[in-house]
């Protein structure tokens, strides 16, 4: 076919239009693939550049290469496909290129923290990552985050740029979007059933590899994480409070009783001093004469999953499998009659907990001058909580203080990965310490001196409390408790920080330390056996005991009270059984 001017006419298709000019393919202009074309490559590349936590771990794990090298097959496999899969809902037209990319970013970032701080993305540690404020996520931040991020990313966001997508009508799209998909499940579930010898056993003795399939997890757990709070918006407020009042105790009483109850955050039992460890980290409480628990463990492994928990009267059991919210100890000692107050240095909040008492943010309720001293931000050192303590009570009202008093100190505590911020320069006793966030320049020795340092100033905060309390002594029968939320792993096992799944989280995550000082009046109003609570030091004790030793220190009746759970409860004089 010529044209008017006598010069060949480009071909013509079957429509009519002029078919795309064909253009040799150069290493700088990739040839044009279909949407399932780039899925694949895609998938294929992920499973390589953005799972190193998963083949190390497996590297790990080892045993024979007869067993291991076919398993490291197996998991490759499985991680394609279920990448080749989740992708080819978005396997359409070059319009997806934005979200394939996104996928590739989320890897990126996932990857890193996980290589970083030896996590699992599972849904508890997205929830928790979520409410993650902005000076948190500050401390997470480095410059390493931006290196690793690059490496993984730069390569498919160069071809996602320069390659083009054949366009396909929406059917064919549909269909062959339906094969891909039908052909990755396919291939997954005859793999693992073939070798299901090798995987069954290794996934069961290994749940958290499951969380390192990348970027699976991640979006699993961050949908999750999302998802479900939506989901439990409709749930009720079941009520715990009816029957409740106050004991035999207030009549007549000559003082009230107040209660400093401590929350901590990220304090392990093992680097207590009280507790055994090699270190004098506590000589402040140990000069106190206060009385340590040495067999403690968590409800959780994150402050989201531990806070509410362990404030809950249900148990750590019941509490994470209920279908509805219920009411906590905050609220059966407002409706008894007490002046309860929360105070927050944490940014995170209560997590719920203290939304229907009085409550403060610390950083919020300060003075201006004090917080300049103590502050760094909007991120204060736990001194802060200090500062107006006589006024804080005498604000509450006149007659629940007369009642008594009960008073939460939220610490920020030992919160990585920036632990070097959490201890001022006075308490700084363990040196060098590791002055990043980033804690893989550092050596380990850095590492445990500025976690330790974190400890001795929760030991001089708590000590401070306690003279405080001394000198109430003359207003109130005073009394303090001081429990941490979780531990925190400082590099064992390859692990750091804390949020791993419960169930295969290493001990130092779960157990903390909970620490007891009660004054003269206190003592005598709740007739507590000083030998007896000594002998009670070893005791296995979890935060499910927290619910029913307060109420059984603050002698609150209420129905939900259980006596075998109170850790005091044989120590009282005449106490039920």
């Amino acid at each position: 076919m010529h044209s008017e001017h006598g010069l060949p006419s480009a071909p013509s298709n079957a429509t009519g239009d002029s078919a795309p000019e064909s253009r040799p393919s150069r290493w700088w202009q990739p040839r044009p693939r279909s949407a399932r074309g780039i899925v694949i490559a895609l998938s294929v590349y992920l499973a390589i550049a953005a799972n190193w936590p998963l083949w190390i771990e497996l590297a790990r794990l080892g045993g024979a290469p007869s067993v291991y090298v076919p398993t490291v097959l197996l998991m490759a496999l499985l991680t394609i496909c279920g990448s080749i899969a989740l992708l080819s809902f978005m396997a359409w037209s070059r319009w997806m290129k934005p979200l394939w990319f996104a996928v590739v970013v989320i890897a990126a970032v996932a990857q890193h923290y996980m290589l970083a701080y030896r996590v699992v993305m599972d849904p508890s540690m997205l929830a928790n990552a979520l409410q993650t404020d902005t000076h948190e996520v500050r401390d997470l931040l480095s410059l390493r985050l931006l290196m690793n991020v690059l490496l993984v990313c730069a390569v498919p966001a160069w071809v996602l740029w320069r390659v083009q997508v054949l366009p396909m009508r929406l059917a064919s799209q549909v269909w062959r979007n339906a094969l891909l998909l039908f052909a990755a499940v396919a291939i997954a579930a005859a793999g693992a059933l073939a070798m299901s010898r090798q995987l069954a056993p290794l996934m069961r003795n290994n749940v958290h590899l499951r969380y390192m399939i990348n970027p699976l997890a991640s979006l699993y757990s961050g949908s999750t994480a999302i998802v479900r709070p939506l989901l439990q918006r409709n749930r009720k407020l079941i009520p715990v409070t009816a029957g409740t009042a106050l004991g035999a105790s207030y009549a007549g009483q000559s003082r009230p009783p107040l209660l400093v109850l401590v929350v901590g955050e990220t304090a392990r039992s093992d680097h207590f001093g009280l507790n055994g460890y090699a270190r004098d980290t506590t000589p402040k409480l140990a000069a106190h004469g206060v009385l340590s628990y040495r067999n403690v463990h968590s409800c959780g492994t994150n402050t989201l999953a531990s806070v509410p928990c362990m404030f809950s009267p249900l148990g750590k059991q019941a509490f994470e499998s209920r279908k509805d919210d219920f009411e906590n100890l905050m609220d059966v000692l407002h409706a008894a009659g007490l002046a309860v107050l929360w105070l927050d240095n944490q940014p995170g909040g209560c997590k719920g907990v203290c939304d229907r008492v009085p409550h403060a943010s610390v950083f919020e309720s300060s003075d201006p001058a004090v917080r300049s001293a103590l502050c760094d931000g909007d991120e204060c050192l736990d001194d802060l909580m200090l500062a107006n303590l006589d006024a804080r009570i005498a604000a509450l009202p006149t007659e629940r203080r007369s009642n008594g008093v009960v008073l939460v100190m939220h610490q920020m505590g030992s919160h990585g990965p920036a632990y070097y911020k959490r201890s001022s320069a006075d308490a700084k006793t363990f040196l060098p310490e590791c002055t990043t966030n980033a804690l893989a320049e550092c050596s380990h020795g850095e590492l445990v001196n500025a976690y330790d340092n974190s400890i001795v100033y929760t030991d001089r905060f708590l000590g401070q409390l306690i003279t405080w309390l001394e000198g109430e002594a003359k207003n109130f029968d005073p009394a303090l408790l001081y429990v941490s939320d979780h531990g925190e792993s400082l590099g064992e096992y390859g692990l750091f920080l804390h949020g791993v799944p419960y169930s295969f989280a290493p001990e130092v995550q779960k157990h903390v330390p909970m620490v007891t000082w009660f004054g003269d009046g206190m003592r005598s109003r709740r007739k507590l056996s000083l030998d007896c609570m000594e002998a009670g030091l070893d005791a296995p004790l979890t935060h499910d005991n927290l619910y029913h030793t307060v109420l059984g220190v603050m002698d609150v009746v209420s129905p939900t009270y259980a006596a075998p759970l109170d850790a005091l409860a044989k120590c009282r004089a005449g106490a039920a059984s």
